[in-house]
Formats: C-alpha cells, structure tokens, sequence
C-alpha cells in the first residue's frame, strides 16, 4: 500500500499516476472463479463472435475493478472510497495469447466536496478505445 494521501496535498486538477494493467485469460478464468460468472463470452472465442462480439471480452466488473484498485492505490487506503461508477461503454478484448489486453487507468481530482471527500474522474482505455465512460470514484481523504 502507498503512503496515505491527504486532503491538503490534493487540489481540482491534481492527477493520479497512471496505473496499466495487463489482462490475461487466465485472468478471465480466475476472475470467473471468484465472481460466478462463467459466461462463456469471457472464456470460449467462437461462443463471443457468434454473438457479435470481436472476441472473448473481459468481465465488465472486473475491468471496474481494476479502475477502483487504481484509485485506491493512490490514496493508500481502500476503505477511503465512498461511491464509485462507471458506464461500460466498449468491451475489453482478451486475445488467446500470452499478451493479453492492456488498460489503462488515469484519473484527475475533479472536485473538492465537503467532509474531506474529493471527486475523481477516471480515463479507463484499452487498445486505443474508452472503455469505461462516466467513471467517477468519491474518496474520503485524511
């Protein structure tokens, strides 16, 4: 865990380093595992294109989930984040290989509220697409 981020070291505009996380099927099976969720458009390429996807897709909780881990790596403290959302807006493409997908995480503090709380606006990407739209993530700071 990184040091605790504190209200008065933070202000509108202030970024937070950009996180990359590299998604595997592997990942995707695990993910799978620990959520539930065994749709086969996460596992099985011809069962994602018979249904119009370009590929096996990435579950769109865990790609919100790496989103919100890069937020709470920046303020050092998971319990810190208050309200969290996103849209999903495209899906994340996991080729069968040992590469895998890239996202991508930057956010900017884009409003100091009341309470200690902050308003983060998150860029989640992949491949060169938004994947993630509206995505927002309210962190108490100390």
């Amino acid at each position: 865990m990184s040091a605790v981020v504190r209200l008065a070291d933070v202000e509108v505009g202030t970024e937070l380093p950009e996180q990359r996380y590299r998604i595997t099927r592997a990942d995707l099976v695990r993910y799978a595992g620990a959520s539930g969720d065994f749709n086969p458009i996460h596992w099985n390429e011809r069962v994602a294109t018979e249904v119009g996807l370009p590929g096996v897709i990435a579950h769109g909780m865990f790609t919100m989930a790496l989103a919100g881990r890069a937020v709470t790596g920046w303020t050092g403290d998971p319990a810190a984040l208050v309200e969290f959302q996103v849209r999903f807006g495209r899906p994340v493409v996991v080729p069968d290989d040992d590469a895998g997908a890239e996202l991508t995480v930057r956010g900017t503090v884009a409003a100091l509220l009341d309470e200690g709380r902050v308003r983060v606006d998150l860029a989640v990407g992949s491949a060169g697409e938004k994947v993630l739209s509206l995505a927002r993530a309210v962190v108490r700071l100390a």
